[in-house]
């Protein structure tokens, strides 16, 4: 089953011109890669989908749907979107398990009781249920960034978005962020990555598609894109990238 639909989405910033009659879905269950270099688009193609910028022009299709048509309900679209930040973005003033409780109860207008169950439940998964009292001061880079994802999980999403999770972490960190992904794609979810790690798309994706200069010049699966590219733009950046 197709979950989101993109069809000719443009996005321009002034009269730069960042995204460029972008087409490409997204099945439920699959694990697709954005991949590319700085500036090829990835990152706004994941916030034009999340609406955290508005496409100059396209369509974004949810179960049948354009959520860009004016009578749709921008923040019930939302709801079905986790969204992991390369900041992480947590609630510094609020401990980890409010940080995981505050959205359910006032988005998903879940009681406080059940807002916490599931919240454990994610924490657990993340390997942070030992966390839920301190303060994201106290942690890490890569225990911010697992509490992020079991705070986008605890809302329920459809498909799960992550943009670069692993770019403001030390290496040291980046694996533990990535073991818990893989384990979510393990475990069946949807999801969008824009990503650097090469091997982790390699490994984890159901399909890798590469940007360069707002167009999708090449799809497909891990190993027909990163093992066999066909384009020269893909070979060059790949040429730089797996050293």
């Amino acid at each position: 089953m197709t979950v989101i639909k993109i069809e000719h989405l443009s996005k321009s910033f002034g009269r730069n011109e960042v995204l460029k009659d972008v087409n490409f879905q997204v099945e439920k269950g699959e694990v697709v890669c954005l991949i590319g270099s700085s500036g090829s688009g990835k990152s706004t193609l994941l916030r034009c989908i999340n609406l955290l910028e508005t496409p100059s022009g396209g369509q974004i299709i949810y179960k049948g749907e354009n959520i860009l048509d004016e009578k749709h309900n921008i923040q019930e679209y939302r709801t079905h979107l986790g969204m992991v930040f390369q900041q992480f973005n947590l609630f510094n003033n609020h401990n980890v398990l409010k940080n995981c409780t505050v959205g359910q109860m006032k988005v998903l207008k879940r009681s406080k009781v059940e807002a916490e169950e599931v919240a454990l439940k994610y924490l657990q998964i993340v390997g942070m249920d030992q966390y839920v009292s301190a303060k994201p001061r106290q942690l890490s880079g890569g225990q911010k960034q697992r509490v992020a994802i079991a705070r986008a999980l605890s809302m329920s999403p459809e498909v799960m978005l992550f943009d670069e999770p692993t770019s403001a972490l030390d290496p040291e960190m980046v694996g533990e962020v990535l073991k818990v992904m893989r384990q979510l794609a393990d475990a069946g979810n949807t999801m969008l990555i824009v990503t650097h790690e090469m091997e982790f798309a390699k490994e984890v994706a159901d399909r890798v598609v590469f940007m360069d200069k707002g167009v999708i010049v090449e799809e497909g699966s891990p190993a027909q894109v990163l093992i066999t590219p066909q384009h020269e733009r893909t070979k060059e950046f790949l040429k730089r990238t797996l050293k």
